[in-house]
């Protein structure tokens, strides 16, 4: 695809223990700020910007990311990413990751708010070796409406292809089509407004780890679904369905803390954005 309206990329390296920017490119409505290391970790954060504040009709957006060998990344974004009306063409994103042995990477963006007649369409390639490590999560919310309905929006696709040493291990679709789908059925949302999905893949995720994560889980009082499933590597996917941001965010968080605190004995870095 030619004429993209926003490009990035960005590529990570170990140098003498501490991880930095070894390429930094970015052109058009796809910005990342200055390297943040919280809680002064030998690795950064960086925070992805859109300067028109949010996504438009036709808008495509590539992202290339890389990290080499023992190369450490916490990638986010600003704020949440908006769709808005998209009357013409769908909005599209693709996000491909490059993970070498032993590197780590956390991407964990803020939520996709679709509004009234949006059409978004978003893919990412995941490209691991083994011995690396994964955290990514996604939380796709209905934007307001004049008419106050719960879905407005047109299509949402969400899709994640990840691959270990070249062989598929995991594939994900998300399809929300509200007028084409019983959105409040069995096998949809259920009564629920907002999806969130949170994948890891580590060497050390173990049923100790699991259950941990199960029981954290069902702690939480508030109203939500839930499942956690695990994979053909070492790894698993939390999906949830609830009717606040908030909810879901709170419990990938608790997960992140668990999964910090039983492979590094570190607390995750605390992504301050307003």
């Amino acid at each position: 695809m030619s004429n993209w309206t926003g490009v990035l990329e960005l590529d990570m390296e170990s140098r003498q223990g501490r991880t930095v920017a070894k390429n930094v490119y970015f052109q058009g409505a796809f910005k990342v700020m200055r390297p943040v290391y919280h809680n002064n970790y030998s690795y950064p954060c960086y925070y992805l910007l859109n300067p028109g504040g949010g996504y438009l009709d036709g808008d495509t957006y590539r992202m290339s990311v890389s990290l080499d060998e023992e190369a450490q990344l916490t990638l986010t974004t600003q704020s949440s990413t908006k769709v808005y009306k998209t009357p013409k063409s769908y909005v599209y994103q693709e996000t491909e990751f490059h993970l070498k042995k032993n590197s780590y990477l956390e991407y964990l963006p803020d939520a996709l708010i679709a509004y009234e007649n949006a059409k978004y369409v978003q893919k990412n390639i995941v490209h691991m070796e083994k011995g690396a490590t994964l955290l990514y999560s996604d939380i796709v919310t209905p934007g307001w409406s004049p008419e106050g309905k719960q879905f407005s929006y047109d299509t949402l696709r969400l899709k994640s292809e990840i691959y270990m040493d070249n062989e598929l291990v995991a594939f994900d679709h998300i399809k929300l089509q509200p007028e084409q789908q019983h959105m409040t059925g069995l096998g949809f949302m259920e009564g629920y407004t907002h999806l969130g999905s949170f994948i890891v893949i580590g060497e050390k995720t173990n049923e100790a780890l699991l259950d941990r994560l199960y029981e954290a889980i069902q702690e939480d009082s508030s109203d939500f679904a839930f499942g956690l499933s695990k994979l053909a590597v070492p790894g698993f996917t939390v999906r949830i369905m609830a009717n606040r941001t908030q909810i879901i965010e709170r419990i990938i968080t608790t997960c992140h803390q668990i999964i910090c605190d039983e492979w590094y004995q570190t607390k995750p870095s605390f992504l301050r954005k307003y």
